[in-house]
């Protein structure tokens, strides 16, 4: 059985779609209506902007949503998944891919959660950090003594867990990390604590218009991050992907599933090939492959 799966924030590159644009004629469709729903040119900031450009929250998510959308698109019949899977923002790619949300809806969805994000990030300084050769396990104990907000924030593979909290929270979790034996605790380069309670703003936000969307039963179950499971119930999955933003991303458990399930074949969509190394690391018995 094949799964699809959908790269989140962080994998974006300069350059990123220009061939599909180029190449394909309902895909450069596709782009333009995106630069006419977003209201500025994200197609000139994807395929000529600088990286930093592209940093930006603003268009990040929705240039790594576009690109990886346009191309489960542009497999026309090749695209059959048996399931489906994003990590974090790539949700609501999966979720588009898989027709349970309308390419306009879906990014009319993505942009208002970066702006949503962004303003959230902007309201309290915080960050996260990867946390590296720890049992899932002792990251959670080490989080749960601490004074300050830290909480797990995706759990991408076993020995890989990235926490999220306020920059207090972050520099001890670090520290204790360290002493209780991880390889590394390395803060990364986010401006925000994603998938904590810090993003709770955020969330509210996000909620309102996710429940006023149309959401339709997908083609093929959507294991999702809250839960790790697989949903076709558009409610079900409407609650799940509200409590998203402030609950963390269980991609170990998403991929254990989708291979408990029959999954033999991971294919990426999108930029970068990070959920490819990720899902070898789960389990390196399974074929993985990517188009960006």
């Amino acid at each position: 059985m094949k799964a699809f799966v959908f790269p989140g924030q962080g994998s974006q590159f300069v350059g990123m779609g220009k061939d599909l644009y180029e190449n394909n004629p309902e895909a450069r469709k596709m782009f333009e209506k995106a630069n006419e729903v977003l209201g500025f040119n994200i197609t000139d900031l994807m395929f000529n902007g600088t990286e930093d450009d592209l940093k930006q929250t603003k268009v990040t998510q929705p240039a790594v949503f576009l690109h990886s959308v346009i191309l489960a698109k542009s497999l026309g019949d090749e695209f059959k998944p048996d399931m489906v899977a994003g990590h974090s923002l790539g949700e609501f790619s999966a979720l588009v891919a898989s027709g349970a949300l309308s390419f306009e809806e879906g990014l009319k969805l993505v942009s208002k959660r970066a702006m949503a994000m962004q303003k959230a990030c902007e309201m309290r300084p915080s960050t996260m950090a990867a946390v590296l050769a720890l049992p899932d396990e002792k990251v959670e104990e080490i989080c749960a003594g601490i004074d300050e907000i830290v909480a797990p924030a995706n759990y991408n593979c076993p020995g890989q867990v990235v926490i999220s909290g306020s920059m207090e929270g972050i520099d001890k979790a670090c520290e204790k990390m360290l002493e209780a034996g991880a390889k590394r605790a390395l803060k990364l380069k986010v401006g925000g604590a994603f998938h904590s309670e810090l993003m709770e703003p955020a969330r509210q936000e996000l909620a309102e218009a996710i429940e006023a969307a149309e959401f339709a039963t997908p083609v093929c179950p959507i294991y999702q991050n809250v839960d790790g499971k697989p949903h076709t119930d558009p409610a079900e999955i409407k609650a799940n992907l509200i409590k998203q933003l402030t609950s963390p991303v269980r991609w170990t458990q998403d991929v254990q599933s989708m291979i408990a399930d029959g999954a033999t074949e991971f294919m990426e969509l999108g930029p970068g090939s990070v959920l490819q190394g990720l899902v070898k690391k789960i389990d390196r018995s399974m074929t993985v492959s990517g188009r960006q």
